[in-house]
This record gives structure tokens, sequence and C-alpha cells, in this order.
């Protein structure tokens, strides 16, 4: 488990398995470069097999925290503790710069409902609405 930083360019370039599309080089490099985002590997035997993204983020009338955008583990690797060990690394980047707080929106499946639960992360409402609108 480790946070990336631009040295892992070419280990993030090498591993569109992990992503919903191929990682574009320049948006890769402009996150790595943002000390608000961060992006963390798990790697086994050297080879990338989960990676958790998130931000974190200061508001006028909040105290900071971090939101979990993505958190992804390739099916391999599924149930070996990856996302828990990568929710940890997260959770403990997130104590060392000062936010209070971390947080993520989750489809309510049972997956990902034992999940968190496991995790000891309260559970706030019982519905997700998101909403989006493409900017053109």
């Amino acid at each position: 488990m480790r946070r990336t930083t631009r040295a892992d360019l070419d280990v993030i370039m090498g591993a569109p398995h992990l992503f919903d599309a191929p990682p574009d080089p320049d948006r890769t490099a402009e996150m790595l470069d943002d000390p608000r985002h961060h992006l963390f590997l798990a790697l086994s035997m050297g080879d990338p097999v989960g990676f958790l993204s998130a931000v974190d983020y200061i508001h006028p009338d909040k105290p900071r925290a971090m939101w979990i955008n993505e958190l992804g583990v390739l099916e391999t690797a599924r149930r070996r503790s990856v996302a828990t060990r990568l929710a940890a690394e997260a959770s403990a980047h997130a104590q060392t710069i000062g936010c209070t707080e971390i947080w993520v929106l989750a489809d309510p499946t049972h997956e990902a409902l034992g999940f968190y639960a496991s995790l000891s992360w309260a559970r706030e409402g019982d519905h997700i609405a998101m909403f989006t609108k493409a900017l053109t």
C-alpha cells in the first residue's frame, strides 16, 4: 500500500485495468501534482491490484475532510483485505494532514454496506441521490 507521487506515473499508466478507462498521462500527472488529490495503490508482487482516489477539502463552515472518490480492487485480489488496507491508508493519511472526517458515497448494495460496516464507518441516511450535468 502506498500513496502515489509523480514518481509513480509509469506504474499508474501501466495499470489501465484498474480504472474505468485508461488513464490519461497529462490528467494523471496533474492529479499527482495537486496536493489536495490523493491516489493510493495496492501492489501485489509489484503489480497494482487496487486503488483508492480521494480529495481533501476545506469549506468556510466545516472542518477539513477527505472524500473518497473511488475505490477499486481487481476481482482476483478481492477478499484479501486489499480494500480494507486502502481505506486504512487513506484514513491515516487524512489524519496526518488535519482532516477530521473521511467519507464516501456508495450504492447501498449488500457488499458496500457490509464492507463499510466492517470498518465501523457510520451510515448516513438510507438513500443516495446523485445529480450530474455535463458542462460543454
